[in-house]
């Protein structure tokens, strides 16, 4: 008897599921005959919901008509009972994917409408838990579900994140997992989907999560306390069989939500998502953008391109797609606002972003969703300048730790050292706004050395701070960031007459086909300068000459070939000039017209032609740099000899050479240098000595000449160093000979760095060097400059 009441109450159940599922078909098939006409909708665009909805509308009269329906007046079908969140999800996108127009925002509204007046007797909690069902159309998460899935069943795994920037697909990643058959399997019913969100209730949640198992809890809850002690009763209730509670979209800040649902219960596992990257979990799965062949295929998908895109130029897509960056949600909303469009709308779309208009411009939706990654609190509020900094240079470019830590240094006051910004870089790595690539480090190394570490930033995350910038007038900007191409000057720069800029920090890049022809601007503020190029030949615009308050040049060539700039002499006026960097530049053009820089501290020379220019300077380095303190040189394949002149800037701190591969002699007189405490000859392969003049450099305490591959013995007189805390010999494979017998009055020495074979030669003297420790390196091959 209970067994028929029971099916008596199914009975009932499916009259009302036909019933509503009957009654929402009649209204959404009103809304498209409706607003089609009346809005002006793109027939394609609805063309594939309306045939789903008569498929659906043929399989309820169907029903109806069933001998049972009219006995019992039930008989719905599961997978009619299925579509029925199938139609109403179907609808959404197509209305979401139109939602730059007027009509789509309605259409999505009458849908949320008839919803409301469909469910108002729905039980809200138990929906609420529940794992909704994937778009009906995905593409690119095959592979990133199985890994997905093999991690998440590894026995081990009991706490698990995936992590993505927003937009990229977490949530639909994690309801595809949640169909997949062996998840399905193995939890069966105790699948708890739980979206946080920014201000988290536990209370409620955990109401939530009680209501859905039909769980009446043991008192009533009224406060998080209470609903985290009586958490585990319930999950307990509804084991043995596993538990996978999903807290989805989990912000930081929110992250303590980990801990009090943490409990000792056997086949219990938490997947949380996040934008976060939290340094906390052992177990991490970072979600990547999709590829170009999976990107044009969502994109065509939800431009409704699949078979009639011939009117659309190839070229037009490939480059809207690529803009699009591999997010999802991009593809989507992008292709959404195109569906249906003429073709002369694509082109001047695609005119209008590369004339500095942006995505977001065209999307309503799409800049509030990714906006949201840039909420933070008072006290970092730093830590999103610093990110906003990051659109002064191009999208993917690989972006040097030295640079950003020039630029910090002047404009927060950061520390010179840089600590202070590689913490900022990796508190926005862990937020998923920037990827922070950290060389491999030796102990010494951790908090000194970041020359060889680079950030990297996605298109579209810049293309963030491009719009974020945008939205103060010109004159009011503190960081104005611009692209010209060509000709083509900012109209507000032709014409300006004497209104400044206050921008603090200025960057113009420019492309190939750039004339080098500068209109005078006013930039009285400007306190750091970056210059992107990529002509054959590169002039300083004029109005440098009169930027006072400038402190950091970064002029960086984007191009293949080594260029010669003119102008550099505007720079000799400059008061407060303190840090130059420049990128792929031959010094010969420069050294012709080197002009005294008396307040410059710091030079870094990256990738540059040098040769023998220094040789042929009309005035000493002495004169010209007469506060420099440090001196960076990477990647500068010709340099064979070091300057001589260089050993007469007596004030110099820190010389830095790395991977200047045909560098072989150092010059004698490098020893007049008193004031060095830092020397790194890194990676000079060709290198064979160390002139015995080091002896001289009594405050030196770093000295690093790690992987010169041609030394095979260190200075007679080391031990004069009475300075020196770290030596790093790692990768010295020819250094074989005994230790120098100065080395024993090396009383302050620390840290040596070196490899097992090296490590041996030091062992003698430990007991009289009582602060040594040696540091035996792990085999690291850096091929990261192949990328530069």
């Amino acid at each position: 008897m209970v067994v028929e009441v029971e099916a008596f109450g199914g009975a009932v159940k499916q009259v009302v599921n036909l019933k509503r599922f009957g009654s929402r078909l009649n209204h959404i098939l009103l809304l498209f005959n409706d607003d089609t006409k009346r809005l002006d909708l793109p027939k394609k665009s609805t063309k594939r919901s309306k045939e789903d909805v008569k498929k659906r509308e043929k399989q309820v009269r169907k029903c109806s008509k069933s001998r049972w329906c009219r006995c019992f007046r039930v008989c719905c079908p599961p997978e009619l009972c299925e579509s029925d969140e199938d139609i109403a999800r179907s609808c959404e996108d197509d209305a979401e994917g139109n939602s730059i127009r007027n009509h789509g925002t309605e259409i999505s509204l009458n849908l949320n409408i008839i919803q409301e007046q469909e469910d108002s007797n729905w039980d809200r909690p138990r929906a609420f838990c529940a794992v909704r069902r994937p778009p009906i159309f995905t593409v690119g998460f095959d592979m990133p579900m199985k890994e997905l899935k093999a991690l998440l069943l590894k026995e081990e795994v009991h706490q698990l994140l995936l992590t993505a920037p927003a937009g990229c697909g977490k949530t639909t990643l994690v309801q595809m997992l949640c169909q997949d058959e062996k998840i399905k399997g193995m939890f069966a019913n105790n699948i708890l989907f739980v979206n946080v969100s920014k201000t988290p209730n536990v209370k409620v949640i955990v109401q939530n999560l009680f209501s859905y198992k039909g769980i009446k809890p043991t008192y009533q809850i009224q406060s998080d306390e209470d609903a985290i002690c009586q958490l585990p009763q319930m999950l307990s209730h509804i084991g043995p069989s596993p538990i996978l509670l999903i807290l989805d979209d989990v912000w930081l800040g929110s992250e303590f939500l980990l801990e009090k649902f943490k409990f000792n219960i056997p086949n219990y596992k938490i997947l949380v998502t996040s934008r976060t990257a939290f340094p906390r979990f052992k177990h991490t799965y970072n979600l990547k953008q999709l590829n170009d062949v999976d990107a044009m295929t969502l994109f065509c998908h939800s431009a409704f391109l699949q078979d009639e895109s011939s009117y659309i130029p190839e070229e037009d897509i490939k480059k809207i797609v690529r803009g699009c960056g591999g997010f999802p949600l991009v593809l989507k909303m992008i292709g959404g606002s195109l569906c249906g469009q003429h073709a002369v709308v694509w082109h001047s779309r695609l005119l209008k972003w590369s004339d500095g208009h942006f995505f977001f411009n065209s999307d309503t939706e799409l800049l509030p969703h990714i906006q949201k990654s840039l909420e933070f609190p008072d006290d970092k509020i730093i830590i999103k300048e610093c990110f906003m900094d990051l659109g002064s240079f191009y999208a993917e470019q690989r972006i040097s730790a030295a640079i950003l830590i020039d630029m910090w240094a002047e404009l927060y006051e950061l520390d010179e050292d840089g600590i202070h910004a590689i913490a900022n870089l990796q508190e926005l790595t862990i937020r998923n706004l920037v990827n922070l690539e950290m060389t491999r480090k030796d102990a010494s190394e951790v908090k000194s050395y970041y020359n060889e570490d680079f950030v990297t930033q996605h298109n579209i995350l810049r293309e963030l701070t491009l719009h974020q910038s945008s939205q103060e007038p010109i004159g009011q900007r503190k960081r104005l960031i611009m692209n010209i191409s060509g000709t083509n000057l900012p109209k507000w720069w032709m014409e300006q007459k004497k209104q400044p800029i206050n921008a603090r920090l200025l960057s113009i890049s420019t492309d190939e086909s750039f004339l080098g022809s500068w209109c005078n601007i006013q930039a009285p503020k400007v306190e750091v300068l970056v210059l992107n190029f990529q002509t054959k030949n590169y002039t300083l615009p004029e109005f440098v000459e009169k930027a006072n308050e400038l402190k950091v040049l970064i002029v960086s060539n984007c191009g293949f070939f080594h260029v010669e700039i003119k102008n550099f002499q505007l720079l000799w006026s400059l008061p407060n000039l303190k840090r130059i960097r420049l990128e792929k530049i031959s010094i010969s053009s420069l050294c012709k017209t080197l002009v005294p820089l008396k307040s410059l501290r710091k030079i870094s020379l990256f990738m540059c032609n040098i040769g023998t220019a220094f040789e042929n300077c009309t005035i000493q380095g002495s004169y010209a740099l007469p506060n420099l303190k440090e001196i960076n040189i990477e990647y500068c394949n010709d340099l064979v000899e070091l300057p001589v002149g260089l050993c007469d800037i007596v004030y110099l701190k820190k010389l830095c050479i790395t991977n200047c591969h045909k560098l072989f002699i150092l010059p004698k007189g490098i020893g007049k240098l008193v004031n060095l405490e830092v020397l790194r000859i890194r990676s000079c392969t060709d290198l064979s000595e160390l002139p015995e003049s080091i002896r001289s450099l009594h405050k030196l305490s770093i000295l690093d000449i790690s992987d010169c591959l041609s030394i095979s013995k260190l200075p007679k007189y080391i031990g004069e160093l009475c300075n020196l805390k770290v030596l790093n010999v790692k990768g010295c494979l020819r250094l074989c000979n005994p230790l120098p017998e100065s080395t024993i009055d090396l009383k302050q020495l620390m840290i040596v760095v070196c490899d097992e074979e090296r490590a041996k030669l030091w062992e003698p003297i430990k007991d009289v060097l009582t602060k040594l420790n040696i540091e035996v390196a792990t085999k690291y091959i850096n091929l990261n400059w192949l990328l530069k």
